[in-house]
């Protein structure tokens, strides 16, 4: 990509909390920064990533299938700590170039899901370099209070189940083992950040303000249905001929509840965490 298309992009990200139009409207796109190799000056550039567990995304070294790895890869293997912006969370993340059966399964799963891929392969004889970004310090950092911090977790969760149904809506006859892989980190990152409001926050507000002890029975209450929803759509996806129609289904029941769900906690919560 060209760096005035690049910079269009960038700035569209940025504006609109990593959200673009055409070509990439809808994508997985993530801002990565990298510090230059001889330059040591800061680089950005967008690309798609796949989400990989709660612990780390992937990203391709693609340049479109060019002869050269690209600047970046040159950059990250030089000084693997690096930024990371998903349009919510801005962190710090260690990048680490797969090697052997985990490049070869992660770059599969991106085959499958974007043939795309294979044709950049196809165009050049480099192995494309499928890298990792795990955060750092367990990932991203808190917002600047306790209310905000909870607005963003609640707003990677929407955004991820608005992508999610997007891309089971689109899956086709079967669900690829990437589209799996989404809906099961997805699955994942509810349930421990629900696991630590249920150990942490949850006590603290109701120690604080025992007149709330109707509002806390009842987000725990929809802890417990989010917790039989994420089984489901768990087994749902898990099955070796997963059905679409019926993964879509469990999808839109999870987000329906985790939506009102969220609402409601930020409405009653976040007065409390960031009082005027």
């Amino acid at each position: 990509m060209s760096f005035d298309f690049n910079t269009k992009i960038i700035e569209e990200f940025r504006a609109n909390r990593g959200q673009v139009g055409a070509p990439f409207e809808g994508a997985r796109l993530l801002l990565l920064t990298t510090t230059g190799a001889r330059s040591g000056d800061r680089h950005t550039v967008p690309l798609g990533y796949l989400p990989d567990g709660g612990a780390q995304v992937l990203v391709i070294a693609s340049a479109n299938g060019a002869p050269r790895h690209p600047a970046w890869y040159h950059n990250l293997l030089a000084n693997p700590v690096v930024t990371v912006e998903d349009g919510i969370f801005t962190y710090e993340a260690q990048a680490t170039a797969l090697e052997g059966e985990e490049r070869a399964a992660a770059w599969a799963r991106a085959v499958e899901a974007d043939p795309g891929w294979a044709d950049y392969q196809a165009r050049t004889s480099r192995v494309i370099p499928v890298i990792s970004l795990k955060g750092i310090d367990g990932g991203p950092p808190p917002g600047r209070s306790f209310g905000e911090a909870l607005r963003m977790i609640h707003d990677a969760f929407r955004r991820e189940l608005t992508l999610i149904r997007k891309e089971v809506a689109a899956s086709g006859p079967g669900l690829g083992a990437q589209l799996r892989v989404n809906c099961l980190t997805l699955c994942q990152g509810l349930h421990v950040h629900h696991t630590h409001e249920d150990a942490g926050l949850f006590p603290a507000v109701s120690a604080q303000h025992p007149e709330l002890a109707e509002v806390m029975d009842r987000l725990r209450a929809e802890h417990e249905r989010v917790a039989v929803l994420l089984e489901r759509l768990q087994e749902v996806v898990s099955a070796p001929s997963a059905d679409p129609a019926e993964a879509l289904a469990e999808v839109e029941r999870l987000a329906e509840e985790v939506e009102r769900h969220l609402d409601y906690e930020e409405e009653q919560l976040i007065p409390l965490l960031d009082p005027a």
